[in-house]
């Protein structure tokens, strides 16, 4: 009797309340997404917990893209296009339109998950993450498959553990109020990727050369060619190609406009953030530590990290502002390249006449050059692994 009641209040009993990092697991994104979007009296968690979601979701839907038309990994120039992710055996002929339907669908949720950090503001909160709870469904079939986890797709192990102090098995990340400006400023670099590419309008380039290489490919008829060359250069070959015959044309002047704008942007953003790292007392599994704390990851962040890379951003933020000069080799000593005014007259790209000087007399005048003394600095801090870092502090 006495283990019939036993089972009869066990079976009653609520199970254990289930996390949004447990929900996640078992969803997927798209589906809590869709949740919290509804609630009418979201919490702060759940405020910071939308945005971050659109802005997977966006890293998702672009390589749902990419699975349906087989586009490999190999375009190592250019995000998301860069990650790997499983062999679609079935996939469909890959379109021109689809580049930019990748391109303007990425910017459209970066644009929603800022939306809802507005929303948050600096309002206070912390949510806890297990990442290995995240994951993309990257063949729509709603469950979770090989090669679809974060750490697959996403290397969180950043570039193999060369800068990880320790592995983590198991990485939990408090996120907190800090991190929201983290986030924003990731947004508003990905927007800004995505306005530079819509402006120089890819599609004519991008048919163009897939029209031509099926041409060349059509004169080999059936014998092998003769060597390896295709093999090895054909795709890199291709690749070029598209990037240089979309840049000599004119760009849109608004959307090279949105583009300066979000990378002034990124750098406000990144500047709170740093601004609020700074105040943090505690140390509970960070997503980027200040000196005083332990990044939940495992990974090295050496004394005076924060500081190096905002000394990076703020040149940035000069050469974007025109205050400072890109140098250029036939300009001297006293001129240079004034960025802002490439972007607010975006020139079209001709190597000939750039590499000449010709084509950038419209942007050269006289006055401060960069330097590379913040970047050289940072990037002795980090040991050679300034780039890596760069990706992962943004």
């Amino acid at each position: 009797m006495r283990t019939a009641l036993l089972s009869l209040a066990l079976l009653a009993a609520p199970a254990a309340a289930e996390t949004l990092s447990d929900e996640i697991g078992r969803t997927g994104l798209a589906p809590v997404e869709a949740r919290l979007a509804a609630l009418e009296n979201p919490t702060n968690e759940d405020l910071f917990a939308l945005a971050g979601l659109r802005f997977l979701g966006g890293v998702e839907q672009a390589l749902q893209l990419r699975w349906q038309t087989g586009i490999r990994a190999d375009w190592s120039e250019l995000p998301i296009l860069r990650l790997p992710i499983p062999e679609n055996p079935a996939a469909r002929p890959f379109e021109p339109s689809d580049f930019t339907a990748l391109i303007t669908g990425l910017d459209e949720d970066m644009e929603a998950a800022r939306a809802a950090l507005t929303q948050l503001g600096d309002k206070p909160f912390a949510l806890e993450v297990r990442l290995p709870d995240l994951w993309f469904d990257i063949n729509r079939n709603g469950s979770r498959d090989e090669g679809e986890d974060m750490a697959s797709v996403a290397g969180l192990t950043l570039g193999g553990g060369r800068i990880m102090a320790v592995a983590v098995e198991d990485p939990v990340i408090r996120f907190d109020t800090a991190d929201a400006a983290w986030l924003s400023a990731y947004s508003h670099f990905l927007s800004g990727f995505a306005a530079t590419a819509l402006a120089y309008d890819p599609e004519p380039a991008i048919k163009r050369v897939m029209d031509s290489t099926a041409a060349i490919y059509a004169l080999w008829g059936d014998t092998p060619p003769p060597n390896a060359m295709d093999m090895m250069f054909g795709r890199q070959v291709d690749r070029v190609a598209m990037v240089l015959f979309a840049l000599s044309k004119t760009p849109d002047k608004t959307l090279a406009a949105d583009a300066h704008a979000h990378f002034l942007a990124m750098i406000q953003d990144n500047r709170r953030f740093w601004s609020q790292v700074a105040l943090e007392t505690d140390n509970d599994r960070e997503w980027v530590p200040n000196d005083t704390q332990v990044s939940g990851l495992g990974i090295m962040t050496p004394p005076g990290l924060g500081e190096r890379w905002q000394a990076v951003l703020a040149d940035a933020e000069k050469l974007l502002k025109g205050e400072v000069l890109i140098p250029h080799w036939r300009f001297g000593a006293e001129a240079g390249i004034n960025l802002k005014k490439a972007f607010e007259n975006p020139p079209a790209v001709d190597l000939v006449t750039w590499i000449q000087g010709e084509g950038l007399l419209p942007y050269a005048e006289k006055g401060p050059r960069m330097t590379m003394d913040a970047w050289n600095d940072f990037e002795r801090l980090v040991s050679g692994d300034a780039l890596l870092f760069a990706v992962f502090l943004n």
